[in-house]
């Protein structure tokens, strides 16, 4: 009896580590159909909209990346908790649209899974909460450390920076941070 024990504990460990990592996908791709209908009610009634009622913040842009289909519904912050739903809006930094650098973040693995596969070119839209999107296009990326960024969120440009977790495969959070640069390159039509 005790040889089949040592197996079926690692079968179950493995089963209870697979269905955590499934959990928080699962999350995540629930909290952004949640938060692709607050983000049209918001733009709809001009009033932010909570995804859900305990929410302690509510969807203020949506990130898209055309070329790739890849889009994300951004929540106001950057919290821990607003990050495990979606990309955040880091806090003292511009609205997309401004003057200045509007830092966004979010999970590597999850909402800006997609950043590995944006190059330099590509083309970024940002739609505001009040409807109005802005278009951006990436010039440059680099990694840095979390606590050295060089970030000035108050250029005197029109700027964006999508920032995430680096290396894009690690299992574990480290230091580092992808950031991708881009500079807008128009007020996009909106739809």
């Amino acid at each position: 009896m005790p040889r089949f024990l040592a197996p079926l504990l690692l079968a179950l460990l493995g089963l209870i580590l697979f269905g955590q990592g499934a959990y928080i996908h699962a999350k995540a791709l629930l909290a952004q159909v949640l938060l692709e209908r607050a983000f049209a009610e918001t733009i709809a009634t001009g009033h932010p909209t909570k995804p859900w009622s305990w929410a302690d913040t509510w969807p203020v842009a949506r990130i898209e990346v055309k070329r790739l289909n890849a889009s994300a519904v951004v929540l106001a912050g950057s919290s821990g908790q607003a990050l495990a739903f979606g990309p955040g809006h880091v806090e003292l930094t511009p609205d997309a649209g401004e003057r200045g650098v509007a830092v966004y973040s979010a999970h590597r693995d999850t909402h800006f899974r997609f950043l590995k596969d944006v190059v330099i070119g590509d083309e970024i839209d940002v739609t505001r909460s009040d409807g109005k999107t802005f278009r951006y296009r990436a010039d440059a990326s680099s990694v840095v450390r979390f606590d050295a960024s060089g970030i000035d969120p108050l250029s005197s440009r029109y700027e964006l920076v999508l920032s995430t977790c680096w290396p894009f495969d690690a299992l574990t959070s480290g230091p580092e941070r992808y950031l991708l640069h881009a500079t807008m390159i128009e007020a996009a039509p909106h739809g």
